[in-house]
């Protein structure tokens, strides 16, 4: 399982800013060729990302391509794909079948990628179990701001006008067994205690880790999602006793049993 909390997007036509979202300190760049390129663009950033996937050493960070959806994508995949690539963001999906496709095409081209499906609309949310459960899965995660011009909501003014489809969302991953979704992006970089607030909100919510537009987001982000000294002695104490005689209480006088025990694992996971 991935322990990366960071995914930093870098938009296609921008080359200066790759190997500066590598150095940035996120777990992850994923590179975009669609909402971030204008369609008189996109040949241009798929052979700009090409070229540089095919040459970059990323160490211990991922790379993940964001493609386009609908007929653009096969060539965005077929283009940039490589060895080097983690895997593909899909945006728009709406089915398992889509995600089947890209599976296939990824068995020719790319064996060893991952995808992420995006879910940005009312149907993609009633789906979102089927969409977990395909192939090659490690994700999934809601365009959020395509998500609520398709429901005819405002999320702007109330939080709350999402937390259905979120919910279904988290229990759609939960029930697939895939990685819990990735928070979708906030616009707002410049107030770091209300974004850090945000990721706070939807870590309660059952999201693990972000997708940032900014390196200022990155370090917010990450400390949310990272857990504390104290988190780390807590969990190890948990399993520790559960080791012992199979059960056992913790420090506050609670029963260990194995749902206490997952959740101490899941804190270990995302100890760097």
């Amino acid at each position: 399982m991935s322990g990366a909390l960071t995914y930093l997007y870098v938009p296609g036509t921008k080359p200066e800013r790759f190997d500066k979202a590598l150095a940035s300190g996120a777990d992850a760049v994923v590179l975009d060729l669609e909402d971030a390129v204008a369609l008189q663009d996109k040949d241009s950033a798929r052979r700009t990302v090409a070229e540089w996937v095919a040459r970059v050493e990323p160490g211990d960070v991922e790379i993940w391509v964001r493609v386009n959806p609908g007929a653009l994508q096969a060539d965005d995949v077929r283009a940039v794909a490589h060895p080097t690539l983690t895997g593909f963001w899909l945006p728009k999906v709406g089915s398992a079948d889509e995600v089947t496709a890209v599976d296939t095409l990824l068995a020719e081209v790319c064996p060893q990628a991952e995808v992420s499906p995006m879910i940005e609309t009312g149907g993609g949310v009633f789906e979102a179990l089927s969409i977990a459960r395909a192939p090659r899965v490690r994700f999934l995660q809601i365009g959020e701001v395509d998500l609520a011009v398709d429901l005819g909501v405002d999320a702007e003014a109330d939080d709350s006008a999402l937390l259905f489809a979120r919910s279904q969302v988290v229990a759609a991953s939960a029930a697939a067994g895939v990685q819990a979704p990735l928070a979708a992006v906030s616009r707002n970089f410049r107030d770091v205690e209300a974004f850090t607030a945000d990721c706070r909100h939807l870590a309660r919510l059952g999201f693990v880790g972000r997708a940032c537009i900014h390196p200022a987001q990155v370090t917010a982000a990450r400390d949310v999602w990272s857990p504390t000294d104290d988190d780390v002695r807590k969990a190890q104490a948990i399993l520790a006793a559960l080791e012992a005689d199979g059960t056992g209480v913790d420090a506050d006088g609670y029963l260990i049993d194995e749902a206490v025990a997952k959740r101490a694992r899941r804190v270990l996971e995302h100890v760097s």
